[in-house]
Formats: structure tokens, C-alpha cells, sequence
């Protein structure tokens, strides 16, 4: 069923505009025996960007809006303590309080070198899969599952979505996993 949606409902969601046409055409052909006709009916549907859609890579918060994160993660760093959940995490040889982090390094943690990026967290995951597995390369199929089943742990616990960077990170391990298998076959 669909819904009324006004135009100020629309605007925040566009990233670019979509041009779209249909086309339809009909052609008759006459036959030489007994004068039948066929006639043949086409639809073609065509949808095409007229806008280049870009993103950028940093999150910039206007100088109001960074009140009201620092008021909102302030809020989820309570809520954690009151369930007796410690908001400080271990980032190698040190440690961060998610309670205090700012947008800017949180970007950082999770940038290309940062600790919870695509590589670092893709290699931690590889690392600790061979590691369970004892390092034997032909239990492959078991460790992809493992992972395989981690992730989808992972998606249902967040109700179903994960952010980009979670896709990566596993395309990165399986990647690392493939190739650990290829290498210590080689070396055999």
C-alpha cells in the first residue's frame, strides 16, 4: 500500500535526481496465407542519473551539533555503566573510553591505519581463526563458516545492518584466509 509523501519527506533522502521514460511501440505484420496479421506490442522502461552522487570522507558536525553529540554519547556511556558495561575498550598497547572519544577520533580508529579499520581488524580476525583452527590449512571450510557465522552474529545483533567497514573487513579476511591456503600449498 502506498502512502502520501510530501515533498519535505522527499527532499532530506534525495542524493540525485533519476530521469525516467517509457517507450512504447506496436508493429503489425501481414501474412500470405489467409491474410492473418500479427502484431507484436513493446515496452521498454528507462531510468538513468542525471547527477553524480559523491561522499565524502570525514564527518563534520556543525559547532551546535557538537553539543548535542557530546550530550547523546554522554547518555549511551550512563546507559552502558548502569548495566555494569565498561565503556573503555583496549586499542593495542593502550586504552580509549568510548565515553570520552570525539567524532574526530573515532574517524581516526576506524580509518585505513587505524586500529579498527579494514586491515588491523581483518588481520586480528585471520590471526585468531588460523590460530583456533591449530594453523592446519585443510580446515578451511571450518574456519570460513566459523567467520562466515561470527558476522552473521554480528549482523543479527545489529538488527540486521552493518556499516560498510563491516563488509570490508570480511572481504579482507576471506581474502587473507584464501591466501594462507594458496601459500601453504605452495610451500608443500
Amino acid at each position: 500500500m502506498v502512502t502520501n509523501i510530501n515533498q519535505n519527506q522527499i527532499s532530506g533522502t534525495m542524493l540525485a535526481y533519476r530521469s525516467n521514460s517509457l517507450d512504447v511501440s506496436r508493429s503489425s505484420v501481414a501474412a500470405n496465407n489467409g491474410g492473418q496479421t500479427t502484431t507484436t506490442d513493446t515496452v521498454s522502461l528507462h531510468s538513468e542519473s542525471t547527477t553524480a552522487v559523491t561522499y565524502s570522507g570525514g564527518i563534520q558536525l556543525p559547532a551546535d551539533d557538537e553539543a548535542r553529540f557530546s550530550m547523546l554519547r554522554g547518555l549511551v556511556a550512563n546507559l552502558l555503566h548502569e548495566q555494569g558495561i565498561n565503556t573503555k575498550i583496549a586499542v593495542g598497547d593502550s586504552q580509549i573510553d568510548l565515553a570520552t572519544v570525539t567524532p574526530e577520533q573515532a574517524q581516526e580508529l576506524i580509518s585505513d591505519d587505524g586500529y579498527f579499520g579494514v586491515e588491523k581488524t581483518s588481520e586480528r580476525i585471520f590471526q585468531f581463526a588460523v590460530g583456533i583452527a591449530g594453523g592446519d590449512p585443510a580446515r578451511i571450510d571450518e574456519i570460513k563458516a566459523g567467520v562466515d557465522k561470527g558476522f552473521a552474529e554480528a549482523k543479527k545483533a545489529f538488527g540486521d545492518w552493518l556499516p560498510d567497514i563491516s563488509y570490508a573487513t570480511y572481504d579482507a579476511v576471506m581474502q587473507k584466509l584464501d591466501k594462507w591456503v594458496a601459500d601453504t600449498k605452495a610451500a608443500a
